[in-house]
């Protein structure tokens, strides 16, 4: 897998993920909605744990900065 995600990306991801988890275990999010967004959260830290967001890769989109070639 080639990284396509870059630092402010899985920064952002992390963060996300966080207030999610939060949300959650503080029953402010509860039920159906809070499972699927809490399952969105684990995803969302497994994608920048590694750098690579599946949903990218077929748009060919990434947020990694470009490196010269020397």
């Amino acid at each position: 897998m080639k990284k396509n995600m870059g630092t402010i990306d899985k920064i952002v991801r992390v963060i996300i993920a966080a207030v999610i988890a939060i949300l959650y275990f503080t029953k402010v999010i509860p039920g159906t909605l809070g499972i699927v967004l809490l399952i969105l959260a684990v995803v969302f830290l497994l994608t920048s744990l590694i750098s690579f967001c599946p949903i990218y890769a077929p748009f060919g989109i990434s947020t990694c900065k470009k490196q010269e070639k020397k």
